[in-house]
């Protein structure tokens, strides 16, 4: 069964995006993130994405067809279909999901089939999956860098703790890869 992980880069205190909804700092060489292990290694293993519409907005969706990392059905959290379509291919394609965080993770499982569900991003819809219960791991790949001010990506949680359990933790040049596991919560 597919497992739902959530992915993100985050400064060391904690932003997505800096005072400027930036991510450039972030992404400072977005080839050698290509190359490192940590997605090398979520690309063989990814069945589909769920991706929320500001990620989606933030480039130009007409070449993820060419050049995004993951070339697999992707399902796009938003509250309204764009009224023009990107570029669409054999193995990446674009469902426009309108209602709710559960459906766009329900529709990608199905996608997805044996291989995993990635999340994205942007902040929001990692914030909706956390606070449903819907991921089973969480990697977070940490930049050195301190942004000060920005996008938060761990806000709006609510007031339940979330229990985590380290699993991994991958170093590569410029960037260090920690893996989470949720823990489920038995109702024994």
């Amino acid at each position: 069964m597919a497992k739902v992980i959530l992915g993100m880069t985050m400064s060391l205190d904690g932003f997505v995006a800096d005072r400027n909804d930036s991510v450039d700092r972030l992404y400072p060489d977005l080839e050698a993130l290509r190359n490192t292990e940590a997605l090398q290694e979520s690309i063989r293993t990814t069945g589909a994405v769920v991706m929320g519409r500001r990620a989606y907005a933030m480039g130009d969706p007409d070449s993820y067809v060419d050049s995004y990392e993951y070339q697999v059905p992707i399902f796009l959290l938003t509250h309204a279909v764009p009224e023009r379509l990107p570029k669409q291919s054999e193995r990446l394609t674009f469902t426009f999901v309108t209602d709710g965080i559960d459906s766009a993770i329900r529709h990608a499982k199905a996608a997805a089939g044996d291989k995993n569900v990635t999340v994205v991003g942007g902040a929001s819809t990692v914030q909706q999956c956390l606070t449903a219960g819907l991921a089973d791991e969480l990697h977070i790949d940490i930049m050195p860098l301190l942004l000060g001010e920005g996008l938060r990506l761990f806000e709006h949680l609510g007031s339940e703790p979330i229990e985590l359990e380290g699993i991994r933790v991958i170093e590569s040049p410029g960037v260090t890869h920690l893996r989470f596991r949720r823990h489920k919560i038995s109702s024994s």
